[in-house]
């Protein structure tokens, strides 16, 4: 007796993997069958003969299993297996693969992906500005990596700092009480805080929560609130709080292909697309200014079709555009700053600082959380544990549905922070044990549905 292998799936005349294989088969995900391999599969599980044995070829033994060998995914944190370096395991992230020392893909391509920093230009020092009131911006939520960038910014390079924050209805009160906090004790930021109607956000979100089962819109929705807002202020550089972790899982889940971390220093590629726009009279584009216009551009008219067609397709960034086209009207001074400032050559810079890189190597979340309470007031959120995504009261939310939509294989997205918990342990930003605290304690793999659900749909269903 065959079977499709746990993890693969028939869809269409195609085999797709729900997981993350070992390397050097780690984004081999899909299999187009011959019409004869698809009979055969349609028919499993089934005995088969040695001539449709041959005709399945290389698949017999890897996509297709006799039915003794067909694994199974855990149910449980207790029963799952574990990666021996990492905290990366098979609940959290089923189909997850090991090699023969027990260690995942995210561990077997540690060397890989050692120089992959960022998907946008790495900066840890900027130049005084002198156009603007501001020598950069950051989109700050009250979170850890926010709040660190703020400090670094304002107090240890003693710039002068826009801060810029979207007001969602789950912010969490720790994040409120850290944001006026932080009013107090950086005297060069100035703040500015925005929100969205409720009448508008209700018809976002619900739109949203239809295609993701969950209402997660951030960052993107407070790119479309503020980019006008830094053109207007002609900001030369703006960052968001991304830790480390959470840009490399970009690249685990294949959403950003190797050359997108290379891309910001190719100075061949940049000369290329540079012609192009003297070519039809524009100036050209200053490091991360084409990451600008690429980001704000995806969100006022829609993802890029060729990104799609290569494979490195975002789902959750395709459903947040899709959900933002419900209020039409919001991305209309979207539209305007965009052609303003491509025509002018005034485009805010989309860079990162490396968070590793200013705190001497690596960014370890308690010594991090040690100097954003001492230095900005910043305050922990009540499960003092938690170093991801700490300021929003639904994050549990996304988790849970993310994890839900992959566990069933109903989305071929791992959950970011899967992804991101096993990156952090693999790189020491938090410990062994302090992963698993986390793991256990604040984040949102459950099975079953968690409470935190109710408080974000009792918002748009009101």
């Amino acid at each position: 007796m065959y079977d499709i292998q746990n993890r693969w799936k028939l869809e269409g005349s195609v085999l797709q993997y729900y997981g993350l294989r070992s390397s050097p088969n780690m984004f081999k995900n899909s299999v187009r069958l011959t019409k004869k391999q698809l009979d055969i599969i349609k028919k499993m599980p089934c005995d088969i003969s040695a001539d449709e044995i041959c005709a399945l070829g290389e698949l017999i033994g890897v996509q297709i299993v006799k039915a003794e060998d067909k694994k199974s995914t855990p149910t449980s944190l207790s029963e799952a297996r574990f990666c021996k370096t990492c905290i990366a395991n098979d609940f959290i992230i089923p189909g997850i693969e090991f090699d023969a020392e027990g260690r995942c893909p995210i561990c077997q391509s540690a060397d890989i992906t050692r120089g992959f920093k960022s998907v946008v230009p790495v900066m840890n020092s900027f130049p005084r500005a002198k156009k603007s009131r501001f020598d950069i911006a950051v989109f700050y939520t009250g979170g850890k990596d926010s709040t660190y960038l703020l400090y670094y910014l304002s107090k240890v390079l003693n710039l002068r700092v826009l801060a810029l924050t979207w007001e969602i209805p789950y912010m969490s009160e720790c994040a409120r009480r850290s944001i006026e906090n932080a009013k107090n004790k950086l005297d060069s930021v100035e703040f500015i805080t925005r929100r969205i109607s409720n009448e508008d956000l209700r018809k976002i979100y619900k739109k949203l929560y239809s295609l993701s089962e969950n209402t997660c819109a951030c960052p993107s929705l407070a790119y479309v609130l503020f980019y006008p807002e830094l053109v207007i202020n002609r900001v030369p550089y703006f960052v968001v709080g991304n830790e480390p972790a959470q840009l490399l899982g970009l690249y685990y889940n294949h959403m950003a292909p190797k050359i997108a971390y290379t891309f910001p220093e190719n100075k061949p590629l940049n000369a290329m697309f540079n012609l192009g726009r003297i070519l039809t009279f524009r100036p050209p584009l200053k490091r991360g200014q084409f990451h600008t216009l690429a980001t704000m551009k995806q969100l006022a008219y829609g993802d890029n079709p060729i990104k799609n067609w290569l494979g490195y397709s975002n789902q959750l960034l395709y459903n947040v555009c899709e959900a933002i086209n419900e209020v039409p009207n919001i991305t209309k001074p979207l539209k305007k700053a965009i052609r303003t400032s491509s025509r002018s050559g005034n485009i805010p810079a989309f860079i990162q600082v490396d968070l590793d890189d200013i705190c001497g190597g690596i960014y370890e979340w308690s010594k991090i959380k040690d100097v954003i309470t001492r230095e900005c007031g910043w305050v922990a959120p009540e499960e003092t544990s938690k170093g991801l995504h700490t300021s929003c009261k639904i994050e549990k939310c996304k988790e849970h549905s993310q994890f839900v939509r992959f566990y069933h294989m109903r989305s071929t997205m791992i959950p970011f922070s899967a992804l991101e918990i096993a990156i952090a342990s693999r790189n020491k930003n938090l410990s062994r044990e302090e992963a698993l605290l986390e793991l256990n304690e604040s984040l949102g793999f459950s099975l079953d549905k968690i409470p935190e659900c109710a408080i974000m749909t009792e918002y748009f269903e009101e």
